[in-house]
């Protein structure tokens, strides 16, 4: 029975082949012509940053790229990116890449108009005042940040990530086209993969989930399970890359109007002493998590399981959750994500400070069970711990 609040102001443009229409959907939001096009230097290596500089220019345009950007974004570099934004003068920021490039320009567009570092901004509700308007184009099927209010930003001397969580900074649109997905391999589709999957268990069983981000992280539970492995196991299966898109972006809708819990407080733990890649670190986390919480909210995580077809009526609540987190391990160990001890900068002497990382981890108090310091480190051993 949480009070809370609805807010999308994302205008979401989903199909296939509509990244060829960005020109059209910026000239909606903006009567500005300078465009500040933040990605990085993959897609300039794959050439879909040319093909949109291109686009953009045809179509009147004048565009400035940063492509600085790196897995898990630094604040220095974001810093850079504002202050080379504010340089250019854009009226408009557009977003190309997966879910670091998205944060990162979100951080981007508070720094270009207010300054500091990003870490000024921290927490909920601490942008003082507008941005220039954002488009965000996603090139994985993961994050949703698309549609998020969040920007996630690496704290390089602190080692640590932190949250600028504000309406202020959601994108005033996404492009979400599932064309761009076609040329992930396989290790990074199933990564992304189960960090929407994540989103989505996350914002149901949540403490701050309520009626209207149950609907969606149900029904994003609907469109990433049965398509998950079968984008692993074969990239151009249309269907399914459609499937993985629509629910990865659904997630974010769902976790942005509840919250994340534990298994983001590991994941962002490591990521932000080790740099490991946050789908990758959210994948590695989720069993040992859902497994942790079922006793907590037993009917929730039955329900994930009948969702999910794994559990009908005839079971009971135990039984079908007891279903969720034997299939979760198997699901992990089917798309090869990787374990927590075959991180090379993985050690155990870590521990202590990763749980305290965690445990201080703003989105805690909303994991479905109560999870204390000493708990967190009791999973990281038990992940440490597990083969895969």
């Amino acid at each position: 029975m949480n009070n809370f609040t609805f807010d999308l102001p994302t205008k979401i443009y989903l199909g296939n082949g509509l990244f060829y229409k960005t020109a059209d959907y910026i000239s909606n939001i903006t009567k500005g012509r300078r465009v500040f096009l933040v990605t990085d230097q993959g897609m300039e290596k794959i050439g879909l940053a040319d093909i949109l500089l291109k686009q953009l220019q045809k179509n009147g345009f004048e565009v400035e790229i940063f492509s600085k950007v790196v897995p898990n974004p630094k604040d220095a570099d974001c810093a850079e990116g504002g202050e080379a934004a504010r340089s250019f003068d854009a009226d408009c920021i557009v977003a190309l890449g997966g879910g670091s490039v998205i944060d990162a320009a979100k951080a981007i567009a508070v720094l270009q108009m207010h300054g500091g570092m990003p870490q000024e901004y921290a927490g909920r509700g601490n942008v003082p005042g507008p941005v220039k308007p954002l488009v965000a184009i996603p090139t994985t099927a993961g994050t949703g940040a698309e549609v998020t209010r969040s920007s996630v930003i690496t704290d390089t001397k602190r080692k640590i990530k932190f949250t600028i969580k504000d309406v202020r900074i959601a994108p005033a649109a996404a492009i979400v086209d599932p064309e761009l997905t076609y040329g992930l391999p396989p290790a990074l589709t199933a990564s992304t993969g189960m960090d929407a999957l994540v989103h989505a268990i996350e914002a149901y069983t949540c403490k701050l989930s309520n009626p209207v981000s149950d609907g969606l992280a149900i029904q994003a539970m609907k469109h990433i399970y049965p398509n998950l492995r079968r984008a692993v196991e074969n990239g151009s299966d249309k269907e399914a890359r459609y499937h993985m898109m629509t629910g990865s972006m659904i997630a974010g809708m769902a976790f942005s109007h509840a919250d994340v819990a534990s298994v983001h407080c590991m994941a962002e733990a490591i990521g932000g002493l080790y740099d490991t890649p946050h789908g990758v670190a959210n994948s590695m986390f989720l069993p040992y998590l859902i497994e942790f919480n079922a006793e907590a909210d037993t009917y929730k995580h039955a329900e994930i399981a009948r969702t999910f077809g794994l559990a009908g009526e005839k079971e009971s609540d135990s039984e079908a959750a007891a279903a969720l987190v034997h299939e979760v391990k198997q699901l992990a160990k089917d798309i090869e994500i990787p374990s927590f001890a075959s991180l090379l900068e993985a050690r155990t002497e870590d521990f202590d400070y990763l749980a305290k990382s965690a445990f201080e981890n703003g989105s805690t108090p909303s994991n479905a069970r109560d999870i204390t310091e000493e708990d967190y480190k009791n999973l990281f051993y038990k992940a440490f711990e597990s083969k895969p």
